[in-house]
């Protein structure tokens, strides 16, 4: 019961976080929800600022058989559009607007709300994840919004959104893959467990290749896991094999050097020549070494 005291709804925790947020704002004079209306379709356009690219089919086709039935049930929310007379923008329920789109709906039920451009992005925002209605790639994108528009920090967002500082670093790294693999997670051809454990990958050529190979396939989670598992294995016994190698008396003059620097230091020989490598970790650390280099 204790876990479930700390963890915030969504809203309530971003308007701690963004106080001036005319989206959270709800009581803000003059922005008020007005009753239900019939809005004609063609008057209606998708939210651009909508985090949520991809429509699975048969969502919307379920969608489709219950309206058939039922008819709409829940109206969508839009805002007037300031760019264009007569024109609505969708707040939330692009779904609803696209299945009675496919049935040939002349007219939907809506609640109009009025919102700017800026606050229609935040708001897409927030009814997205409130739905934990959006894949990894799309979710990544909203929290790293959140996170440079608002200057926060991971543990921050996660607080606000009731979640875990790593999970929200774990769906920011998958901002981090090859952007055709994004692709592939955000048209759920390979899932977000997928992306993750492809990350292990350095090269963006390897994890597209790979990615491939899980969509044809149908490699699981795990065995990607596994796969790259025995990867770094056999690349961490090919990198102490090469520590072996190198001669001795060379390890020798970089345990002196390294003494003499007070900092990391790599021999790398070739057959003619070489490379000397001296780490340094700050601006300071780099005069310093500079200072020993010339004798002062």
């Amino acid at each position: 019961m204790a876990a479930k005291t700390k963890k915030r709804a969504l809203g309530k925790g971003l308007e701690a976080l963004i106080p001036k947020s005319a989206l959270l704002e709800r009581e803000k004079e003059g922005n008020s929800i007005n009753s239900t209306q019939g809005i004609d379709i063609h008057k209606i356009r998708p939210n651009p600022h909508q985090p949520r690219k991809e429509f699975s089919k048969e969502s919307i086709e379920e969608l489709m058989t219950s309206i058939k039935k039922h008819g709409v049930l829940q109206p969508i929310l839009v805002s007037k559009d300031e760019n264009k007379k007569d024109s609505y923008v969708i707040i939330a329920g692009e779904r609803r607007w696209r299945a009675c789109k496919n049935l040939k709906i002349k007219s939907v039920p809506a609640l109009v709300k009025k919102f700017t451009e800026q606050e229609l992005v935040e708001v897409a925002l927030v009814e997205n994840l409130q739905r934990e209605n959006l894949n990894g790639i799309e979710e990544g994108k909203a929290y790293e919004y959140l996170i440079e528009k608002y200057k926060l920090t991971a543990n921050e967002v996660g607080e606000a959104l009731g979640k875990s500082r790593s999970y929200i670093t774990n769906i920011l790294r998958l901002l981090k893959l090859d952007p055709e693999v994004q692709k592939m997670v955000e048209e759920n051809r390979i899932t977000s467990g997928h992306g993750r454990a492809l990350l292990a990958l350095k090269d963006h050529k390897k994890q597209l290749e790979w990615a491939l190979k899980i969509e044809k396939e149908g490699l699981t989670v795990r065995q990607i896991e596994k796969f790259m598992q025995e990867e770094g294995n056999k690349k961490s016994v090919k990198n102490k094999k090469k520590k072996k190698q190198k001669d001795e008396e060379i390890v020798n003059i970089e345990e002196e050097l390294k003494g003499y620097f007070g900092t990391k230091v790599n021999i790398i020989s070739g057959k003619k020549k070489g490379k000397l490598e001296i780490e340094y970790y700050s601006p300071m650390d780099l005069e310093r070494i500079l200072g020993l280099l010339k004798g002062e």
